[in-house]
């Protein structure tokens, strides 16, 4: 192999080195015990590897947080998908004024920053009275991404229309078509918009922090920031709990990454 066919591959194997490595870090934090974090080197591992922190953690309540953070997160994700659903086909499929216009204004939200909106979204949610509820918590989310729209919609777009017409001609209506036939030619990009839902609330941290402020609504991300001990930061257990938290989202993606790449694939995005 020549060199110029080396330095590539040399290339790339570094980038993952540097990638991976804070998580290596993550996973050897975790299981030192107490007096192994600062007697050994970053990168080594505490022997023998100690459970103290998971067991610090799961006492100070981070059970309720993982029960919170799985609720919230299907609640969120099942809102989304739905509505995403509705809204994608009737842009994809439905003929009315201003259609096209209304999509691409709507999509254009993407260039505003989340945190533009923060604060007039929690002024909604105050004269609401929803501030510091499960509804205020869930709500402002749940009702479709302007990304996951995008996606669906650009799918659909993909689907011969002549099967929907062979549908209506049958006799079914629009709610039968998307659900007899659209909706099981989309399972790919369903998948996709499934783990782009649960991995942005999954690991949702400003809003849950600014909405809520009881402990019995406090979710993972916010939990694992605030958790401290009685001399300071906890660092074995943060780590612990940040372990916790990104197995779930490893494991989602290691299942289902080739439903992603053949959606992306599908529906032309780079």
């Amino acid at each position: 192999m020549s060199r110029y066919r080396i330095l590539p591959y040399g290339v790339l194997v570094a980038g993952c080195v540097f990638a991976i490595f804070p998580y290596y870090l993550t996973l050897l934090t975790a299981f030192k015990g107490p007096g192994q974090l600062f007697g050994t080197a970053p990168w080594e591992p505490g022997l023998p590897p100690s459970t103290a922190a998971f067991d610090r953690l799961f006492a100070s309540g981070f059970g309720g947080y993982l029960v919170n953070t799985v609720a919230v997160t299907v609640a969120i994700t099942v809102g989304q998908l739905v509505f995403a659903v509705l809204a994608a086909y009737a842009f994809a499929r439905l003929s009315f004024p201003g259609r096209d216009v209304l999509f691409w204004v709507y999509l254009s939200t993407l260039m505003v920053p989340p945190v533009v909106t923060m604060i007039p979204l929690y002024l909604m949610m105050q004269r609401l009275g929803l501030v510091d509820t499960w509804a205020g918590l869930i709500l402002p989310t749940m009702l479709g991404t302007p990304y996951a729209i995008f996606l669906l919609r650009q799918f659909f777009r993909t689907i011969p229309a002549d099967l929907e017409d062979a549908a209506r001609i049958d006799g079914a209506g629009r709610v039968r078509t998307l659900l007899s036939i659209v909706l099981p030619l989309s399972k790919p990009i369903l998948v996709t918009v499934t783990t782009l839902a649960v991995v942005a609330n999954w690991n949702s941290f400003l809003w849950p922090l600014i909405i809520t402020s009881s402990e019995d609504k406090r979710l993972l991300s916010v939990g694992i920031a605030l958790f401290k001990s009685e001399i300071g930061v906890d660092y074995n257990a943060v780590m612990a709990g940040s372990l916790i938290a990104l197995a779930p989202l490893l494991v989602l993606f290691i299942f289902f990454q080739r439903f992603i790449v053949r959606s992306v694939a599908v529906t032309g995005l780079k």
